[in-house]
C-alpha cells in the first residue's frame, strides 16, 4: 500500500544537518530547488493504494537511485553510505538517527518499479519547468542534433563488462596488496558466459574471506559493482542480445552499431527534449517531435537552429505554419 511521502520527521538531531551539510553542498542545492513530489504522480499506478504492507516512498527510493547515479556506485554501496553519510540522509529527508532501507528493495525498486516509465523526458520537462520558473531560460530558440551511443552488445558484450569489473576489482586489490596476485583463481580464456560467470563468483569469494581486503571502503565499492553486475546477468543471460540496435552511419564511410539520442535544448544550453531511436533512423523526421515536447515542457520557441538534415520539407512546412525560423543550411533534396 503506497502513502504518500512523509516530511521529515522532528528530531532531537536534526540540528546536526545544519552543522554538517554546508550551504554549498550539491545535495542539498538539489533538495531546495526541486519538489520530487511529482516523481508520487508518475508512479502512482505502479503500486497498489489498498492492498499490502505500506510501500518505501517512491520518491525516496528515487532519490537513492538519484544518488546512486551521481556517485556511480551500486544498490548495496549507496545504502550503505547513506547510513553514515549526513549529506546523503538531509537529501533523502531522513532524521539523523533513521535506519536505511534493505539494498534488496531498491533492487526491486528499479527493476519493478520503473519499469516502462520515460523517466528521461520526465527528468527533462521538470528541468525545464525549473529553469524557466527561476529565469535562467530567456531565449525562445532551440538547437537540435544528434548523438550516437553504442550498444552494449558491441563493441562491449556482457563478457566484456564482467571482464572490465573483474579487472578493475583485481587492480584495486593489487594496490594495497601487491602480493595476493598469488590467490587469484585462473581467468576465463573462452567466449563462455557461464564460465565468466564462475570466474568472478570465484574472485568475489577469494577477495570476502580476506577482511582486511574486502573492507577497505574502495575494493569494497568494486566488489560490489561486480556482484551487482553477475546478479543482473544471471537473471538475465541474454542480456548482451541487444535486438533493438540497429547501424547508423556518422558519415560515408563511418558507421556505428548502436542508437541516437536525438536532443534540443535552449541556447543557455539546457536539454528541452529528446528522443531515443535505434542507429539507422535519419535526425530530420524527428524534429517534430522534438519541437512538440520541447513546448510541451514549456519552452516558446520562434527559431529552430540545426544542420541540413533538418531542413527537409516536411519540417520547414511545419515550421512555417507555426512561424517558427529555420536556421539550417538548405537541405540537398530541396530545390
Amino acid at each position: 500500500m503506497l502513502l504518500q511521502q512523509q516530511k521529515m520527521q522532528l528530531s532531537a538531531y536534526s540540528g546536526l544537518y545544519d552543522l554538517i551539510v554546508p550551504q554549498e553542498n550539491l545535495l542539498r542545492k538539489i533538495n531546495e530547488l526541486i519538489d520530487f513530489s511529482f516523481i508520487y504522480e508518475e508512479l502512482l499506478s505502479k503500486y497498489c493504494l489498498s492492498n499490502g504492507r505500506n510501500a518505501e516512498s517512491p520518491v525516496r527510493m528515487f532519490k537513492y537511485l538519484l544518488l546512486k547515479s551521481i556517485y556511480t556506485v551500486s544498490d548495496v554501496d549507496v545504502v550503505e553510505r547513506s547510513r553514515y553519510d549526513m549529506s546523503f540522509k538531509y537529501f533523502l529527508e531522513m532524521t539523523p538517527e533513521e535506519d536505511v532501507i534493505h539494498p534488496s528493495s531498491l533492487t526491486k525498486f528499479r527493476k519493478l518499479r520503473l519499469k516502462d516509465t520515460d523517466l528521461l523526458n520526465l527528468l527533462i520537462g521538470k528541468t525545464v519547468t525549473i529553469a524557466i520558473e527561476k529565469g535562467i531560460i530567456k531565449s525562445k530558440s532551440i538547437i537540435v542534433d544528434a548523438t550516437h551511443t553504442l550498444s552494449r552488445s558491441n563493441p562491449f558484450s556482457t563478457i566484456d563488462v564482467l571482464r572490465e569489473r573483474s579487472k578493475l576489482l583485481r587492480k584495486t586489490v593489487y594496490q594495497f596488496d601487491e602480493e595476493f596476485k598469488t590467490r587469484m583463481p585462473s581467468k576465463n580464456t573462452d567466449n563462455n558466459l557461464l564460465k565468466e560467470l564462475d570466474y568472478c563468483k570465484e574472485l568475489e569469494k577469494i577477495i570476502e574471506n580476506e577482511p582486511s581486503v574486502s573492507e577497505i571502503p574502495s575494493v569494497k565499492e568494486k566488489l560490489n559493482l561486480l556482484k551487482e553486475m553477475v546478479e543482473d546477468t544471471g537473471e538475465q543471460l541474454v542480456f548482451s542480445k541487444d535486438t533493438d540496435a540497429k547501424t547508423g552511419h556518422k558519415s560515408a564511410d563511418s558507421s556505428f552499431f548502436g542508437y541516437k539520442t536525438h536532443l534540443a535544448m535552449s541556447q543557455e544550453r539546457i536539454i528541452t527534449a529528446a528522443v531515443v531511436t535505434s542507429g539507422e533512423k535519419g535526425d530530420g523526421p524527428e524534429l517534430p517531435k522534438l519541437l512538440q515536447m520541447s513546448q510541451n515542457n514549456g519552452m516558446e520557441v520562434d527559431a529552430i537552429i540545426g544542420d541540413s538534415a533538418y531542413s527537409g520539407k516536411e519540417n520547414l512546412t511545419i515550421a512555417d505554419e507555426q512561424n517558427i525560423k529555420v536556421v539550417a543550411k538548405l537541405n540537398p533534396s530541396i530545390t
